[in-house]
């Protein structure tokens, strides 16, 4: 190795600094692909990069940003597998790498422009492409890099490296390693990142083709930058050679490293602003290709459930992405992770929601499910089976926090079903499907797949709330036989929530339902039904079902009624909230059969429950036998109170008739009707008429969480 003057090297540098600024990178591209003449050839160059990363970790440990990845991945490779895998390589490679050795090892140590050298590489390698280019030239700056460093590491305990450490003049600089610290870091900066566009450069070779045209518009950017990108590669490799040579030459001349070690940072800035440009493009690239494959599983996904399948594995493994053999559902009462075959030609439930899943809906979905499976409760009714997938839709357009991931394993823990192991499980496309074809939003939904995966109700949670699992399978056509064996009677709404009501029926009593959260309407509602009944000599059971969304409310009240023992209350307050999902679930089962209000007696009365929860301060509904009577809280306490007006009537009416008839007296026709409809789901008709008197309601609309 030759030496240079000291005048000579900053008389290179200064050359250096002017070719900074006044290059005209469009002439050096033209000049660049004058010598890129390809032969074909398509090398996997990842390995060799692996190797280059794995050189530059051990030889320099202290240069910035380096990490011990790349040689950990070297760790875990044998001799056998290393020749096995890099051999073959490395013997093609070779000789151009040993090469290009030369090149940088020898004409750098002159004064020889850092610009011409730089061409006579990019010659070299003519026949290579871009990414190809750019790793032999970085393998073979790492081999000489290398070779310094590992003399300077081995000759304090080895007699061989000691000699040519002396010959080299590495003990010098070894021993003024804190007054060179400037320069080293200067070259270990630039090394970082010509290393990091070099891995770009690969990655962009790598793009798919059948996601990516060459002519899309953010593939031709990217492509545009290759050229400079590797001329300024090969170009930082050739300064980092010169300053190394100008370390080994310099002994203990007294010379300045500041200027020097500023024309690096310089050109590391450079190739830095390349790296972000380039990395930004890239980034713009695999956007582009994510959509793109985003587009084709989503159309992938719209085929497979209009194509009549053997079972439900293709469906399933759509939804769930099953890539590397994942196992990607937990089972519910194990814990453990196991694949979709578990749920192999079954009916399967998909319990839709974001993580904001209410413990009212849990509990009675869970009670619900546990009948489905207890033989006791269903003998003989093996057909009735299903499984339960929870399918938890998050936004991906937020960060997954470690909040978000506590209050997914809380909601995991909770349900004996199966769920899905993360919600990453959920390709984007999924999601996309979910939202656009099965309009899920923020309310729950149970779509069900019968055993070929196809669609047989996109919202079974009407049907589950009226019915449970007596609504299995859980199609259209189920729902409507089930409807035409249902009128209007206390039983559809409360023997569900309540299991005395069963037994007040059998012994023929009046049953007595109210709500509304007006304690004193309460007091005096409950007090005067009784001593009308005991006046009647009629047996009545009255329960309190509350009103919906006022659940802390409700508590307190159901609180006072039971130290007061003024009736029933329901004892858990989410058997309030399940007794208005019910009423509410009627509504949107009638609403999807295209029932309307005028034609349809169940949905009239439906409609009515749902505007007395509307209204203050209460309501009540009192049944026996066939016989029904209703009305919001004061009509109905007026009613009671007039008890001497109409109980002439009882013997020949019957004691609800004649409070029905009484009633029909009472009503106004000026009166005022709140509904507020439940949900956002379904359709909202534009029309709905009041089911006291038949007229048009007026449309509002309203935006409410929990008035609690």
């Amino acid at each position: 190795m030759g030496s240079v003057s000291v005048p000579a090297r900053r008389q290179r540098l200064r050359g250096d600094r002017q070719l900074f600024s006044t290059t005209d990178d469009t002439a050096m591209v033209n000049q660049l692909k004058a010598t890129h003449s390809p032969d074909g050839r398509d090398i996997d160059v990842k390995p060799l990069l692996h190797i280059i990363e794995d050189i530059f970790s051990r030889a320099a440990p202290s240069i910035p940003g380096h990490v011990q990845a790349a040689h950990a991945q070297m760790e875990a490779l044998d001799d056998k597998a290393f020749l096995a895998g890099y051999g073959d390589m490395i013997e093609l490679l070779a000789y151009t790498i040993n090469k290009i050795t030369c090149e940088i090892s020898c004409k750098c140590s002159g004064s020889a422009d850092a610009h011409a050298i730089t061409m006579a590489i990019f010659h070299m390698v003519s026949s290579y492409l871009w990414d190809a280019k750019v790793t032999l030239a970085l393998a073979a700056f790492a081999v000489y890099y290398g070779e310094i460093w590992l003399v300077a590491q081995l000759y304090p305990s080895n007699s061989l490296a000691k000699s040519v450490a002396v010959l080299k003049q590495i003990p010098e600089i070894v021993e003024r390693a804190e007054s060179l610290k400037p320069k080293y870091e200067a070259i270990g900066n630039l090394i970082r990142a010509m290393t990091n566009v070099t891995k770009c450069i690969v990655e962009f070779k790598e793009l798919p083709p059948q996601y990516i045209d060459a002519d899309a518009p953010v593939y031709e950017t990217a492509n545009a930058l290759i050229p400079t990108a590797s001329y300024w590669i090969i170009r930082s490799i050739v300064a980092c050679a010169s300053q190394i040579i100008g370390l080994l030459s310099m002994s203990y001349e007294s010379v300045s490293t500041t200027t020097e070690a500023w024309e690096m940072s310089s050109l590391a800035h450079k190739v830095n602003n390349i790296y972000e440009h380039l990395r930004k493009q890239l980034d713009l690239c695999y956007q582009h290709i994510d959509e793109k494959k985003h587009i084709e599983a989503y159309r992938t996904l719209l085929v497979l459930f209009e194509t009549t399948q053997l079972d439900n594995m293709k469906i399933l493994r759509a939804l769930f992405s099953t890539k590397d053999d994942q196992l990607p559902l937990l089972e519910g009462s194990s814990k453990k992770r196991v694949g979709i075959d578990a749920l192999r030609r079954k009916n399967v439930l998909l319990l839709i929601t974001d993580l904001d899943i209410s413990e009212e809906e849990l509990s009675i979905l869970e009670q619900m499910y546990q009948e489905s499976r207890d033989s006791r409760q269903h003998p003989g009714r093996l057909e009735s089976h299903y499984e339960v997938v929870w399918v938890p839709v998050v936004d991906r357009t937020h960060p997954w926090t470690e909040q978000k991931q506590k209050q997914f394993e809380n909601n995991q823990k909770m349900m004996l079903w199966y769920t899905l192991y993360h919600p990453s499980v959920l390709d984007p496309a999924v999601i996309r499907y979910i939202k656009e074809v099965w309009r899920f939003e923020k309310k729950p939904k149970l779509v069900v797949l019968d055993p070929q995966g196809r669609v047989v109700n996109p919202n079974a949670f009407y049907m589950m709330w009226i019915w449970g699992s007596m609504a299995f399978p859980f199609t259209s056509a189920r729902e409507e036989a089930l409807w035409r064996e249902e009128s209007w009677r206390v039983e559809l709404l409360a023997d569900a929530i309540e299991p005395l009501m069963f037994q007040w029926m059998q012994e023929g009593k009046c049953i007595c339902l109210y709500g509304g959260e007006d304690m004193d309407w309460i007091s005096k509602f409950t007090a005067t039904a009784r001593a009308v009944a005991e006046a009647a000599q009629v047996p009545l059971e009255m329960l309190y079902v509350g009103k919906s969304n006022l659940k802390e409310k409700v508590r307190k009240i159901n609180a006072t009624i039971t130290a007061q023992n003024l009736s029933h209350v329901l004892p858990d307050v989410t058997l309030v909230w399940y007794f208005w999902v019910r009423l509410e679930s009627m509504w949107h089962s009638k609403m999807q059969h295209g029932k309307s209000i005028e034609k349809d007696p169940i949905l009239q009365e439906i409609v009515t429950m749902l505007s007395f929860d509307a209204s203050d301060p209460g309501w009540a509904m009192i049944s026996l036998g066939p016989d029904m009577a209703k009305a919001k809280g004061d009509m109905f306490l007026a009613c009671l109170n007039d008890f001497n007006v109409w109980k002439g009537d009882i013997e020949q009416k019957g004691f609800v008739q004649a409070i029905n008839d009484y009633l029909q007296k009472l009503q106004t026709p000026h009166h005022c009707n709140r509904l507020i409809l439940p949900g956002t789901t379904g359709s909202i008709p534009d029309k709905v008429v009041c089911a006291e008197c038949g007229r048009a309601m007026e449309k509002y609309i309203m935006y409410r969480c929990c008035t609690d």
